[in-house]
């Protein structure tokens, strides 16, 4: 007779961490539902956590750890024996080519495993190598780089629940359930905003699912995010809208605020970007004077794969503070921190400071570590050019360089000519087919989980985290498969630190990504070769500094609410700190868009259309795209188009096409979609196969990295590429 059971748990596909019913049975995993019983998600969660019985027993998962065979083939390997092996080569390449040869790169999918980056941390630090990588410098690097400049407000972030008016630019977190509004239940915590009346102001070249519940879309030609900000800021400005008395007290450089923005008027704005200026006028009075509590501007992905991402995440924070959109004394905090340590919130500056031009030099680019850590899309080079410091190892954890890295080829030839490479992956993705060897490891479910991850992601950037006093714990709701020879990612480093004999010192900070910033005391634990632990002890100790002890977190197992009564105090007597609205860095490139020749470089006949990225409802980056569930049975990436388009190019539905940019070419298919500006296509991310592959369209899509020339197309200071607003020309293909 079958046994089943239904437990309580934390998804962890994504950062929002909603709370599951998981039902087993006969040890198998077969349901996730949302649970109704928890407090926060109140039964909320995607399609992609009810696919986690699908994740779990897909055919395609690897139970056992793989090595590459000298015929290049593979076959499995215990993971002990792989950690010998590993362990060997790794210490001969630091003997011959010392420490800096050895690189780690952290992924997405990593988020649902906190303590594995962690642990990698402190085995990169162990070996004294600098050479920490992590998808961040490639995904939002900008909120670093702004923080550093703008500075942080201890106060903390105003309440989305009282705000009177709010700004989304280039971010769909009813999708993504991360950057912008709170991503626990995030539709229905705007559909109670709106309808207690807040302004929703949304730019987006896209009407997406936000974009649509908006009170007012602004949507411009791809890439103006910066200039319609500045417009925004402009328009406040020169109607009196500010909160002249909050700047006084914490903020320095308005005036050269006002000089730099007072060029972008909403006429000149409304032509570059092709808007109503109007829109514009209306817009920012809105933002400003709707009710008596204006709101926070922010912006996440859409806006730092376009040119000018850190200038306009500094924007997003200016247009917040001018208004005056912090917590203020006597008010409550929004994110008072369970299972982090207790703090003190006060209504006073954290004054800027540097955020670039430190720390590690990279050997190529002039690129150099910041705020935002190493510059991924240097890394191909890194391994590519001969000479000392050449990177000679790579680990990756929970990251898919093949479909997440720019510029394609480079990255192929690059991980190619690596003397080891090793890739933890619940399959074999693209990474992993190039790898000499793939560790298997647990996944979701079968390891315990908690939500302080979910809480850290306030110290990553302003508008994100959770505005809710919660926690939760979850034990491991579900055995591995039988027969299966899995690990967890932080004992393989751990294993790999006893063979070297390696002690680790595993540091939890609670504070800004840079470091510069701490808001309470790390969680410290050192691991000596012989220290036995698990990972649930693990866990506890990077909670250990928390306000309410994780014991009693685990005694409520749908997750609490917590009445904490903390409110901001008031500011320090002897405060003299400011944020720095007028940033010099920042208004010399405001200066520079504004010296742009907009028409002549948006009007290139040879690359008419611009092509934007778009988050898929149903997967995470790479994660679940050869899934029928999630992937509707389409496991590849079509080009979206606005049917107006489709028409006048003489295409239709379903139609075979080449996208084609200045550096590369894909196959795709044509999708009709009137969500889209006419002169705007879009194409989800993290599908393809390999360069070597030409037949790998139908069965795994097309990388959109291969039309990005990364060492040609980036930002200065973080390196990230320019993965969107990319001209492309679009032309039939034979089927």
């Amino acid at each position: 007779m079958s046994e089943s059971t239904t437990r309580p748990g934390i998804c962890r596909i994504c950062s929002a961490h909603c709370g599951v019913l998981a039902t087993v049975t006969d040890g198998k995993l077969v349901r996730v539902t949302g649970d109704p019983q928890n407090p926060l998600y109140q039964g909320f969660t995607c399609g992609k956590g009810r696919a986690l019985p699908e994740i779990h027993n897909s055919a395609d998962r690897l139970l056992h750890s793989r090595k590459r065979r000298p015929t290049g083939d593979f076959t499995s390997i215990d993971v002990e024996v792989a950690m010998d092996e590993i362990a060997g080569r790794l210490q001969h390449i630091i003997d011959e080519y010392g420490p800096r040869a050895v690189a780690v790169y952290v992924g997405t999918a990593a988020l649902p495993y906190p303590t594995g980056p962690l642990v990698a941390n402190a085995f990169t630090r162990a070996i004294n190598s600098p050479m920490f990588f992590t998808s961040n410098s490639i995904d939002q690097p900008g909120k670093q780089i702004a923080q550093a400049a703008h500075g942080h407000w201890l106060g903390g972030d105003i309440l989305f629940d009282d705000a009177d008016s709010w700004i989304l630019v280039g971010t769909n977190p009813l999708v993504t359930k991360a950057a912008g509004i709170p991503g626990q239940n995030p539709f229905v915590r705007l559909r109670q905003a709106l309808k207690r009346g807040m302004k929703l102001i949304v730019i987006d070249p896209r009407i997406s699912q936000t974009a649509w519940r908006a009170t007012v879309h602004i949507q411009p030609r791809p890439g103006e995010d910066a200039s319609i900000l500045a417009c925004l800021v402009n328009i406040i400005i020169s109607e009196n809208l500010c909160d002249t008395e909050f700047l006084s007290e914490n903020a320095v450089g308005f005036d050269a605020l006002a000089a730099a923005v007072a060029p972008f008027t909403p006429e000149y704005v409304g032509e570059r970007a092709d808007v109503p200026a109007q829109q514009l006028v209306d817009a920012a009075r809105l933002f400003a004077d709707s009710g008596s509590r204006p709101g926070q501007a922010h912006g996440a992905t859409g806006i730092n794969f376009s040119k000018r991402g850190n200038l306009t995440e500094y924007l997003c924070l200016v247009l917040t503070t001018i208004v005056g959109s912090w917590q203020r004394a006597g008010q409550q905090v929004a994110q008072a921190n369970v299972l982090m340590p207790p703090f003190d919130a006060k209504a006073q500056a954290f004054p800027p400071y540097p955020g670039w031009g430190y720390g590690e030099k990279m050997r190529v680019r002039g690129l150099v570590e910041a705020a935002s850590g190493m510059p991924t899309s240097a890394l191909s080079e890194e391994i590519l050019l001969d000479g000392d410091g050449q990177v000679k190892a790579l680990i990756c954890v929970g990251g898919n360089p093949m479909t997440a890295w720019a510029d394609e080829q480079k990255t192929y030839e690059a991980l190619q000519k690596l003397d080891l490479l090793v890739t933890i992956d619940t399959h074999m993705a693209l990474t992993a087919a190039l790898a000499d060897y793939v560790i298997a490891p647990k996944v979701h479910l079968e390891v315990p989980a908690s939500s302080q991850m979910a809480e850290q992601l306030k110290y990553y950037s302003s508008g994100m985290g959770m505005q809710s006093a919660y926690a939760q714990y979850s034990p491991r709701l579900v055995e591995p498969p039988a027969d299966s020879d899995l690990t967890e990612e932080w004992l393989f480093f751990r294993g790999l630190a006893k063979r070297m004999n390696l002690a680790l010192d595993v540091v939890n900070f609670f504070g800004s990504y840079g470091g510069q910033y701490m808001e309470g005391p790390p969680a410290y634990v050192r691991l000596e070769p012989d220290t036995d632990i698990t990972t649930e002890q693990l866990i506890a100790e990077m909670c250990a500094t928390s306000r309410i002890p994780l014991d009693d977190v685990a005694t409520h197992q749908h997750g609490h609410i917590y009445d904490i009564d903390a409110v901001v105090k008031p500011k320090d007597p002897d405060c003299t700190d400011k944020l720095d609205v007028g940033n010099a860095p920042m208004m010399s490139e405001l200066g520079d868009v504004r010296a742009e020749d907009f028409g002549a470089v948006r009007d290139d006949p040879a690359y008419p259309l611009r092509l934007i990225p778009r988050r898929h409802k149903t997967l995470m980056n790479s994660l679940g795209t050869t899934i029928a569930k999630l992937n509707n049975g389409r496991p590849f990436n079509t080009v979206f188009m606005h049917p107006n388009t489709i028409a006048a190019l003489g295409f239709h539905e379903d139609a075979p096409v080449t996208v084609s940019s200045a550096h590369g070419s894909i196959p795709s298919v044509i999708e009709s979609d009137r969500s889209l500006r006419a002169d705007v296509v879009a194409m989800h991310h993290g599908f393809g196969g390999l360069p070597t592959d030409r037949e790998h369209f139908p069965k795994r899509g097309s990388n959109v990295c291969r039309l990005v020339d990364a060492a040609a197309d980036f930002d200065p200071i973080t390196g990230i590429p320019w993965q969107g607003n990319i001209p492309v020309n679009i032309t039939p293909r034979e089927d």
